[in-house]
């Protein structure tokens, strides 16, 4: 079987927060009255970020679920999925452990994302925050209730949230093989990608999903760059985009159209 390399779809946008996120890190060290739930932040900046592999990692769960695919047998019941059929999405789309390279007939992941940083708006808000309260978060507080009495289990816990209307700049990279396909399943593939990124505005992203956190909604830019080599291989000069539109309004087969065309596979 040969693998051949056509060309990188570039999907960029922005993600805007809807409710509260907490996507968890882990102190080094723990402090008399610090934070015991705090969200991951840029050690750089100090400023939260929404890390590529929790972002890829809530998607392949989603599509694992939507295309029947979860592993409910006796053995790793829940592990992720992986197999040896060569044209199964979540296996060519978010890839296949190292372990299972010599069985791998899909070819290389096809899906890279990126983390997603916040806007320069956003900053701002996260400043304005750590100037009021000592950090760029919202601190959110929840209590154990005992059911019968209402009274509380437990002393309330504190955990940080990135606020609700916070934005974040994401750029995913899927690249389009020919397996003997010519590359025809990879870009319909995509259909299903765009499908599982619209599940995900119903589902929630990092922790407390459940109890209202994690609600994200996707901003993509219409003008979605396609690259064969020959257009890294000469300078390449980004254009100015236009405000990005909700993801629901877009419409999936005129992406595949322009694709396909630009990579000549009409």
């Amino acid at each position: 079987m040969s693998y051949k390399f056509i060309g990188n779809v570039i999907l960029s946008g922005l993600i805007e927060c809807m409710t509260g996120l907490h996507i968890g890190a882990t102190e080094e060290a723990y402090q008399i009255g610090g934070m015991d739930n705090p969200v991951i932040k840029d050690p750089l900046s100090g400023y939260p970020y929404i890390p590529g592999s929790s972002l890829k990692g809530k998607l392949r769960t989603i599509m694992e679920w939507a295309k029947d695919r979860i592993n409910t047998g006796e053995r790793n019941p829940g592990a992720i999925h992986e197999c040896q059929e060569r044209n199964c999405p979540v296996c060519r789309i978010f890839g296949t452990g190292a372990d299972n390279s010599d069985k791998r007939k899909t070819g290389p992941t096809r899906l890279l994302v990126r983390d997603s940083f916040p806007t320069e708006k956003t900053i701002k808000k996260f400043e304005t925050l750590k100037e009021q309260k000592g950090v760029p978060v919202e601190i959110k507080t929840e209590v154990n209730i005992n059911r019968i009495t209402s009274k509380p289990l437990s002393g309330p816990r504190s955990l940080e949230r990135i606020p609700k209307g916070a934005e974040f700049n994401f750029e995913m990279i899927y690249s389009v093989y020919d397996i003997n396909d010519k590359g025809t399943v990879d870009v319909e593939n995509l259909k299903d990608l765009i499908t599982v990124l619209k599940l995900m505005e119903e589902s929630a992203l990092g922790g407390g999903g459940s109890r209202g956190a994690g609600r994200i909604k996707f901003k993509l830019y219409k003008e979605i760059a396609i690259k064969k080599v020959e257009d890294y291989e000469k300078p390449f000069t980004q254009g100015e985009k236009t405000d990005p539109i909700d993801l629901q309004s877009i419409k999936v087969e005129d992406i595949v159209k322009t694709i396909k065309s630009t990579l000549d596979m009409n």
